[in-house]
């Protein structure tokens, strides 16, 4: 029997042991997390757009076609689906930590003791004895035989395990607004290639339209040169302009087919020709464009809500790595059948069974625990910047998105005037020209001119659509 003077020994050195390592779950200090403004520009919408399903918000019966299409098959996806399932898996693996180990044992050993040695005596002078039989002498080479079941349960006093499942449960959910984050952006992709592949149309349009006006002109000046009435100078330039034209087509035509496999690629096949439906000059944008309050953003775009997960995550890390200083209380349990004979080891005598309890803490690796402290502590102020940095990028790239609606809309109805004014030079510099009050050089000028400002006007159309998809992506639209 243990002395009650050794036993409060024992006790005082753990406590000791417990109050050391209670230092360290003195709470650090962190930095607060970054405060967003009441509204975007001075804005006071109630609703956001992004809030409207991409189904209903993308009106293109083609382009609703091709999300859904990758929404099945794009392979980024399928990627971030299993990494939920790993997540969930880690899920399980620490909520398993919270409850005791079962495992059944069948072993088999032989052991031989020395004859100087406490056991090697012990058996020599236990075979003398008259209190056992000759069943129970023990052989000088011991054999040992088991069979049953062993358990061993850390029982959580500390909250360390509890900590540890909640940071695996919090990058679960991280990981599931990482889906969503790969949804919004292939919706955006999507719907930004598509519309650029109906500006490619609408500029190739627009090029053998002007290339038909071309031909007719050089066809003119080359009338005109027979009838001495112009030079081969003139038929040059108007030839030179013409092949111009045609090599824009052909480098239109090449703009197409890397768009649709572009397109073909985030939808998981291979090269083929996309369906697509009204050009781009008969888009209709929404009539409104609202973009509610920042903390609705907050709310639903999932890069910042999986950031602030991953900060809750390396939070819960902290605070186990803190935990891992204190005195841990496992629990040990054996039942089985035990014997140095095969023969008697299902013999109801053979039962044995056990039960230890004890307290273990670190002593000489503290220094490991400590690195492991310091790890988790600027993990957790990593996480905390990467959360405020997405709160700031969200909000800019909202700011910029709206004010990028406002003046490409007011950009694009003076690209049309222009382009309107530029038409009807054209046609004025032909009639000037057929009547000589024009040299073949101002009509060159006019077809160039409004060539130019065209697929302009058709650019600036298809940046109205793309500022239109990234403010509905910045809101945090496209993944329901």
């Amino acid at each position: 029997m243990y002395s009650l003077k050794t036993i409060y020994k024992v006790s005082l050195l753990l406590g000791l042991l417990t109050l050391g390592g209670c230092k360290t779950l003195t709470p650090v200090k962190m930095p607060s997390t970054i405060q967003t403004t009441e509204s975007f520009t001075g804005r006071t919408d109630t609703t956001s757009i992004g809030q409207v399903p991409w189904k209903v918000f993308f009106q293109d019966p083609y382009l609703v076609s091709l999300i859904d299409t990758a929404l099945r098959n794009n392979p980024d996806l399928k990627i971030a689906v299993q990494r939920i399932e790993m997540a969930r898996a880690d899920v399980l693996r620490t909520k398993g930590f919270l409850l005791p180990s079962v495992q059944v044992e069948a072993s088999t050993g032989v052991r031989k003791y020395g004859d100087y040695t406490m056991d090697g005596v012990g058996n020599y002078d236990t075979n003398f004895s008259d209190n056992i039989d000759q069943d129970r002498r023990i052989p000088s080479i011991l054999p040992d035989y088991f069979l049953g079941l062993r358990s061993s349960w850390e029982i959580d006093i500390w909250g360390r395990l509890r900590t540890l499942r909640e940071a695996a449960y919090a990058r679960y959910l991280a990981t599931e607004q990482g889906r969503q984050l790969v949804v919004t952006r292939l919706v955006a992709e999507i719907s930004s290639l598509y519309y650029e592949l109906l500006t490619l149309d609408s500029e190739l349009g627009i090029i053998r339209k002007n290339k038909t006006l071309q031909e007719s002109a050089l066809e003119t000046i080359q009338i005109q040169k027979e009838g001495g009435r112009a030079n081969e100078l003139g038929v040059r330039q108007f030839r030179a302009q013409l092949l111009n034209t045609q090599s824009l087509e052909i480098q239109k035509q090449q703009q197409i087919i890397e768009v649709e496999n572009m397109l073909n690629a985030l939808l998981g096949r291979f090269p083929q020709q996309i369906a697509r439906g009204e050009s781009i000059l008969q888009q209709k944008l929404p009539e409104e464009l609202t973009a509610g309050i920042p903390a609705t953003m907050l709310r639903r775009r999932p890069d910042i809500r999986q950031a602030e997960l991953e900060l809750r995550a390396s939070k819960a890390d902290l605070l186990a790595a803190r935990a891992a200083f204190l005195p841990s209380l496992t629990v040990s349990a054996h039942a089985g059948f035990n014997a140095f004979n095969a023969a008697f080891l299902f013999n109801p005598a053979s039962l044995a069974y056990g039960l230890l309890g004890g307290l273990t803490a670190p002593v000489f690796n503290r220094k490991a625990l400590e690195a492991g402290r310091l790890w988790a502590q600027a993990s957790s102020l990593e996480a905390l910047s990467v959360y405020n940095q997405a709160v700031v990028r969200g909000y800019q790239e909202v700011v910029t998105s709206i004010r990028g609606v406002e003046n490409l809309g007011k950009i694009a109805e003076l690209k049309s005037q222009e382009a309107l004014t530029l038409q009807q030079a054209v046609a004025v510099s032909n009639d000037l020209y057929l009547a000589g009050y024009a040299t073949y050089l101002e009509v060159i000028t006019a077809q160039r001119s409004v060539l130019q400002t065209e697929l302009e006007l058709a650019e600036i159309q298809k940046q109205q659509f793309l500022v239109m998809i990234d403010l509905y992506r910045s809101l945090g639209g496209g993944w329901e």
